[in-house]
């Protein structure tokens, strides 16, 4: 297997955050160039239609005017970010100017990369093709089966397992410089399934893993599914902190230009600015961040009705900062 065994997300080396917060600049952008997505993947909010026509979240693509200034606004910042993620809810192969929405960043060296999370089902080689010409510098491969009958089962979408291999094969054996990262749900799978998933695609890909069942999204209950209380999603023990740390290193920005606190919102309950009316400089420097901020610091996440209920701050955890709390609130606060 040519591929290295590792996390989609870097779990070694990490900044350690209770050294640079409050960031000037954000390490991580998610922009979501789709929030609509054509599986229905039984572990996925966005995946539950009828739940999302009752709070009245309407699945579209980004204007691409709107996306053009989001850009120009994050090449404010003094300093490029670290990497601009085209993705959040959706899937972004949906929208007809992907490439474009990579180039334009890439020309603009807002950030240092560019990437996005793709279940790959519209990947073929034309579209490949685009994606790396534009510069895309990594690509993370959702794989939700090991067959055309499981993602039937799992995703309710009829796909040529075969093909869908090959079109994936094209994609790395062209990609220049793009990290091509694959990874699948493994709790789903028998031990024989696990094998097949490496042996598919450990020669086409350049880091690959099998994740577990996490609760991540607040609010959002899984009934099909069983959430692996053993373990965290990269296999990491199960740990919950009371300290949110991405909400002091990145941000996310919806389709429609609504600013979400985090990349989990998928609900819409932590507006925090509109990309459509305000820069992205002043929503990342806002009253309402820092009062998220606060909140978490001085941890009383619990009280919150989203924040409170978050599994990714048990299962799926990056980084903690809670035993720096009091310095960390005192150094955000003078800097206000």
């Amino acid at each position: 297997m040519k591929a290295e065994l590792k996390p989609r997300i870097e779990l070694a080396n990490r900044t350690k955050l209770e050294t640079v917060i409050p960031l000037e600049v954000p390490f991580t952008i998610f922009v979501d160039p789709s929030d609509a997505c054509n599986f229905q993947c039984k572990f996925c909010p966005t995946g539950n239609r009828e739940m999302l026509k009752g709070i009245n979240r309407i699945p579209g693509i980004m204007d691409f005017d709107l996306y053009k200034k989001i850009v120009d606004d994050i090449c404010e910042f003094p300093h490029p970010i670290k990497v601009l993620r085209l993705y959040k809810d959706g899937e972004p192969l949906m929208h007809p100017k992907f490439p474009e929405m990579i180039a334009y960043a890439k020309q603009k060296k807002c950030s240092i990369e560019v990437d996005t999370t793709t279940n790959a089902s519209l990947l073929t080689p034309e579209k490949s093709r685009q994606l790396i010409d534009a510069g895309l510098d990594r690509i993370n491969i959702s794989v939700e089966g090991v067959s055309s009958e499981q993602y039937k089962q799992f995703s309710g979408y009829e796909l040529d397992f075969e093909k869908y291999v090959e079109n994936v094969r094209y994609f790395y054996e062209n990609k220049k410089n793009c990290l091509v990262c694959v990874k699948i749900c493994g709790d789903i799978l028998s031990e024989e399934e696990k094998k097949k998933f490496l042996d598919t695609f450990g020669n086409i890909s350049d880091r690959i893993f099998i994740e577990h069942i996490a609760p991540c999204w607040p609010n959002f209950e899984l009934t099909d599914v069983k959430v692996n209380n053993e373990q965290g999603i990269y296999g990491q023990p199960i740990k919950e902190v009371m300290v949110c740390p991405y909400i002091f290193y990145s941000i996310s920005i919806n389709s429609d230009g609504k600013a979400s606190l985090c990349f989990l919102d998928w609900a819409r309950k932590l507006i925090v600015g509109d990309a459509r009316t305000e820069s992205i400089k002043e929503i990342w420097n806002g009253e309402k961040l820092y009062e998220y901020r606060k909140l978490h610091l001085e941890k009383r996440r619990k009280e919150h009705p989203v924040c409170g209920v978050c599994g990714q701050l048990t299962h799926c955890l990056p980084d903690d900062i809670d035993q720096y709390s009091e310095m960390l609130l005192e150094k955000i606060s003078k800097a206000r």
